[in-house]
């Protein structure tokens, strides 16, 4: 009896090691940028703040750029959520995505001198413009 329980607990934490391995790898890296002359406004609560893929109609003030980096692969909720949270801390009411495509960040070279190879690095960037509606 006392081998099964061992062997469960065994399995049950290497499962638990691997899903923090994968949680851990996946990551957002967020910032933003605020724009000249425009007011400030006290924080939103993220909750609220909405996700658009067209600027709406009704006149907005635009308030600033937020940069999303996603590493490893993050969820779609988990890549929202933290636009929410950045277009919040600007006081935006919604954030319209403008860009989101995978670019060229790097390259990695491996080998000897001699017979060196060198490998593109790409990463995703989003970009999504916070705005406050009138």
């Amino acid at each position: 009896m006392t081998g099964e329980v061992t062997r469960r607990t065994t399995v049950a934490t290497a499962l638990l090691l691997a899903t923090m391995a994968v949680v851990a790898c996946t990551t957002v890296g967020v910032s933003s940028t605020r724009y000249l002359g425009v007011p400030q406004f006290a924080p939103t609560d993220p909750n609220t703040v909405e996700i658009l893929r067209h600027e709406p109609r009704r006149n907005v003030i635009r308030l600033g750029e937020v940069f999303l980096e996603p590493s490893g692969h993050p969820s779609v909720a988990m890549m929202e959520q933290a636009l929410r949270v950045e277009a919040g801390k600007l006081g935006a009411n919604a954030a319209v995505l403008v860009y989101d495509k995978f670019r060229r960040v790097g390259t990695v070279v491996q080998g000897p001198w001699w017979s060196r190879s060198a490998y593109p690095v790409y990463g995703r960037r989003i970009v999504a413009v916070a705005i406050r509606y009138k």
